[in-house]
């Protein structure tokens, strides 16, 4: 019997990653991403597999401490807001050329029409000029699949 569950778009994000054997999460806290290195802290399966996870200092430094845990093979997760790509962004755009030993997903924010953020910007130039894939999810379901392993979420 499949299991259904109805979560925001980051929790569907933060659930996918976990279900998929993530090893850690990185986050500088600004909304609208927030609600991912939350969920992953409060995740009970996260718990039990002692999941490490860290509110970091700044972007580049969490994005840094996602690549450090790609080197050693584990699978990571990253995330901030779209201003948050500005500070990250030599620490990103490096990793391009690094490359990452184990999965590694940076998530930026973008804030559309500006509903909790002081302007706005699309993070995508970002991994066209680093020549990264972008994903971008219209739905939680896209969420939760491009970061897990394909379980259905209640619509």
């Amino acid at each position: 019997m499949k299991t259904k569950k109805l979560l925001l778009g980051d929790e569907a994000f933060a659930l996918g990653a976990i279900n998929a054997g993530l090893s850690g999460a990185y986050a500088y806290p600004g909304t609208p991403s927030t609600e991912i290195l939350e969920f992953v802290q409060a995740d009970p399966v996260a718990k039990e597999r002692n999941l490490h996870s860290h509110w970091s200092s700044n972007e580049k430094t969490a994005v840094e401490e996602a690549l450090g845990m790609s080197f050693c093979g584990k699978r990571a997760i990253v995330s901030m807001k779209h201003v948050g790509m500005n500070v990250a962004a030599d620490a990103f755009i490096n990793s391009a050329m690094t490359g990452a030993n184990g999965g590694l997903i940076v998530v930026a924010a973008d804030d559309p029409s500006m509903h909790s953020s002081q302007n706005e910007q699309d993070s995508r130039y970002y991994s066209d000029f680093a020549l990264m894939p972008t994903l971008e999810p219209s739905n939680q379901q896209e969420a939760y699949d491009m970061a897990g392993d394909g379980v259905e979420l209640a619509e």
